[in-house]
């Protein structure tokens, strides 16, 4: 072999020259640092070569790299993802005219804001001599500490030019315009954003392949997002699942929703055109974010979810949001009227009724009570997150002037800006409406407490007589079995011992069940919630515990009866008045007639 192919033997196999390509491939693949065009100098006769480092970048954008420097790819990948994005910080700009070099804090600086973008944005392995964390502030604000403090020794030298200055200001000397890095750069990381949204949305395999075909509904879906502020924040949190088969095997005809899930189920096979699509997202987004599902309470659920496609129909016609579909629902005379409003004049004439067609289909609700696919799998405040988005949604799509709202709408979303009233409040309502408070009476045969320090004034004392006592009081049923929580029984027991107190209650007549009903008897409010032994552990039969309460004689049949319980439970039958006491998330298996406070 002669002496010049033994030299392109050498060249070929030379593991440092591998390292390093196969680092600047891996940054090629990187689409915001690839759309700098950097040029690569590795000769050994280039004066801007670090000597102790890896890698330094001038202005011209020439990364000036050792030539004879083992690193692994990783490490070459993060030096010269580093110097790239000094390009795109605007650290090294290009410029003509002569160029004094940054001082050494400068550049410790602008290593240290490059290091921590590197942290959030990662290319390659950052090296193990570096620190995990970085101070806050930009270039000129750590710059001017340092220079008053001193450059701490962790951040002292941590760029890639090692004990040499790893950015190099130079002369732009072509003769076309210098280069804009900082434009470059962001014009860069906004189309990889774009990507990456595009990846996560199905509409792209990969961010460096081509774009997929988008359906209409993901047009309509991403039109709510940039251009129709009222509903953007909600649409960017509902996800489209538009499955033929699952329309099929749950009777979607158009579209449903899931408000726990945060899910709107289309059928693809329906064809729509963008505008129509429009008017459906908008239609489920409205249902999820008014809470539809959760304010029918006792009403028939199949009827209230007609009355409110009337509501928001008309609502969505009148501010013009895509095109109305066929056959929805819809009638002009209904305006202004909210969901209840509407509820109460079509219950009138259920036959007729239930013969109409929501956009699941003729009698199927398109608000779903339960998930299709399963349970929940990320725990969120949904009060929270649909509170915030209308609300939010209001004031931008006020701000800017996007045209005039329903009235009704503004008004729906102006009450959900207020938190709900906490259980314990709302508890404590119930009592004040239902629990009377025993009238004292003053008597002068009942000498007062005072009389003492006064014998020669006379003064009337204060009681309760027997009969005030007798209709002041109210019945417990607890629900003791094995599925009730500690915890559960504390909480409430607490907050009814705490008002009964505090509403001068002599006593509560408290009934404990599970296979079996224990009767407890009267209980001053103390012993509700401290000496009570709670008896049984058995399972969940509650009617019993009611029906001793309402057959006892010395029960006022006007007395409210308070049930606890975790839902776990028989259906019950209360003639009188009642609540129920339940943890967050517990459903009854029947339709109460009472209030229903949720334990937080």
């Amino acid at each position: 072999m002669s002496r010049t192919a033994r030299g392109k033997a050498a060249v070929r196999n030379d593991p440092a020259t591998d390292a390093f390509l196969a680092g600047l491939e891996a940054v090629r693949r990187n689409p915001a640092l690839a759309a700098l065009k950097a040029d690569i100098c590795r000769s050994r006769a280039c004066d801007h070569s670090p000597r102790r480092g890896l890698v330094a970048v001038d202005s011209n954008g020439t990364l000036h790299v050792h030539p004879d420097r083992r690193a692994e790819p990783a490490d070459w990948a993060w030096a010269i993802a580093h110097c790239i994005v000094h390009l795109g910080f605007g650290h090294v700009p290009a410029h003509k005219g002569a160029r004094p070099q940054s001082d050494r804090f400068d550049l410790a600086a602008r290593c240290a804001v490059v290091n921590r973008f590197l942290l959030t944005f990662p290319v390659g392995r950052t090296p193990d001599h570096l620190p995990a964390s970085y101070p806050d502030g930009d270039e000129e604000q750590l710059a001017a500490r340092w220079r008053r403090d001193g450059i701490p020794a962790p951040y002292d030298r941590c760029g890639t030019g090692g004990d040499g200055a790893g950015q190099i200001l130079v002369s732009w000397s072509t003769w076309h315009a210098p280069p804009d890095w900082q434009l470059a750069f962001a014009h860069a990381l906004t189309r990889t954003m774009s990507a990456a949204m595009d990846v996560a949305g199905g509409r792209r395999d990969t961010l460096t392949g081509e774009r997929l075909p988008r359906q209409p509904w993901h047009r309509a879906l991403s039109w709510f997002i940039s251009s129709y502020p009222l509903l953007g924040g909600i649409a960017a949190g509902m996800k489209l699942v538009a499955d033929a088969e699952l329309a099929r095997a749950h009777g979607i005809a158009v579209a449903a929703v899931d408000a726990t899930l945060g899910e709107i189920y289309l059928n693809p096979l329906r064809r729509y055109d963008e505008e129509e699509w429009r008017f459906v997202l908008a239609h489920e987004m409205l249902h999820a974010a008014l809470r539809h599902g959760d304010r029918c309470g006792a009403r028939d659920p199949y009827l209230f979810n007609v009355a409110a496609d009337y509501v928001v129909n008309g609502w969505l016609v009148e501010m013009r949001v895509g095109t109305m579909p066929e056959g929805l629902l819809y009638d002009p005379a209904l305006k202004g009227l909210s969901a209840e409003e509407v509820y109460d004049r079509i219950v009138t004439d259920t036959r007729r009724m239930r013969r109409l067609a929501t956009l699941r289909g003729k009698g199927a609700n398109d608000i779903l009570g339960e998930p299709l696919l399963g349970h929940p799998r990320d725990w969120v405040d949904l009060d929270d997150f649909y509170r915030r988005g209308l609300v939010q949604g209001l004031d931008l799509h006020v701000g800017g002037e996007r045209g005039l709202l329903p009235a009704g709408l503004v008004q729906e979303i102006r009450a959900l800006a207020h938190p709900p009233v906490p259980w314990d409040a709302r508890l404590a309502r119930w009592f004040d409406e239902f629990v009377p408070r025993p009238e004292p009476v003053r008597s002068y045969a009942r000498p007062a407490r005072r009389q003492a320090s006064t014998p020669d004034i006379p003064r009337a004392g204060r009681y309760f007589p027997p009969e005030q006592v007798t209709r002041c009081t109210f019945g417990v049923v607890l629900d003791t079995s094995g599925s009730m929580s500690t915890r559960l029984l504390g909480k409430a027991l607490g907050a009814i011992a705490s008002y009964a107190d505090a509403r001068d209650v002599p006593a509560a007549r408290v009934v404990f069940c599970d296979a079996a009903a224990y009767d407890a008897g009267y209980l001053p409010p103390a012993e509700i919630a401290g000496r009570v032994r709670v008896h049984g552990r058995g399972g969940t039969v509650l009617q019993p515990g009611i029906d001793l309460l309402q057959r006892a004689d010395d029960f006022p049949s006007t007395a409210p009866v308070l049930v606890i319980t975790d839902g776990y439970c028989d259906v019950l039958r209360v003639r009188t008045e009642h609540a129920y006491l339940v943890p967050e998330g517990a459903s009854l298996p029947f339709t109460p007639r009472g209030p229903v406070f949720r334990l937080r």
